[in-house]
């Protein structure tokens, strides 16, 4: 499968977990792949040898994503060496977790700032080339939460629902230039985080799940996937769940 042949794209956050997987899917679907990270460069490279072991090609890019100057420095280093960009993932993102009347400003802020700033400071970086070309997708990694909310993370919803915000806005200003952006909403997927719960925690979980399990990395890759492609063209401005029917 080369549905993406040519195509050089960026995922935010893409050393482990869902960021990993959709690096992997997008190499597999024959795009370039830009790995982003911000403090593991061990895991990004093992990243890396994956891709490179596939017969792909990546390259590995450190920023803090909610640092201006370091995205522009991220995207000078992946125009120099690509001469363009045409998908861009934000998923990069943190959680600072606690009701709401004990959670400090700094952990507001830190949450907001990495994962909505982020994804703007990203979306200004790569989307003027996607003007240029007449090309792009911007799939942006927001979350069940973003929808629903969740006791506990009112920095975290609020970021992931600003996402589907941002997506929708980018859609209309964009779109007369053959530029698509979308948002998924991946519910309860087998990450660090979540496999870190209590067994009884996690069945628990299962059981306001319709299909009965976790969604994996790999099934919110394929998604993305397709919405990079081609195949994808006419969606736009949607915020797509991927968590076994939990929302409804």
């Amino acid at each position: 499968m080369e549905k993406l042949k040519g195509k050089r794209a960026l995922v935010t956050g893409a050393s482990r977990g869902i960021g990993k997987a959709i690096a992997l899917r997008l190499a597999a679907d024959g795009a370039k792949v830009a790995i982003n990270f911000n403090n593991n460069q061990k895991l990004a490279e093992i990243a890396a040898e994956e891709i490179y072991q596939a017969g792909g090609e990546s390259l590995i890019v450190k920023a803090n994503v909610s640092q201006s100057s370091e995205v522009d420095s991220m995207f000078e280093h992946i125009l120099t060496t690509w001469d363009g960009i045409d998908i861009l993932v934000n998923n990069a993102g943190v959680t600072k977790d606690a009701l709401v009347i004990r959670m400090s400003e700094e952990d507001w802020d830190e949450v907001i700032s990495t994962n909505l700033k982020g994804a703007f400071l990203c979306v200004k970086g790569a989307i003027q080339h996607m003007l240029r070309q007449r090309w792009g997708r911007i799939i942006n990694i927001s979350s069940i939460v973003g929808v629903a909310g969740n006791p506990g993370q009112a920095n975290y919803a609020a970021s992931k629902a600003g996402l589907i915000a941002l997506t929708r806005t980018i859609a209309r200003e964009v779109g007369s230039r053959n530029i698509t952006a979308n948002a998924v909403t991946p519910g309860f997927i087998t990450t660090d985080m979540v496999t870190s719960l209590s067994d009884q925690t996690i069945e628990t979980i299962k059981q306001n799940i319709p299909l009965g399990r976790l969604g994996t990395p790999q099934d919110v890759a394929g998604l993305v996937a397709f919405l990079a492609s081609d195949e994808a063209g006419y969606i736009t401005g949607q915020a797509i769940g991927i968590d076994g029917a939990m929302a409804i």
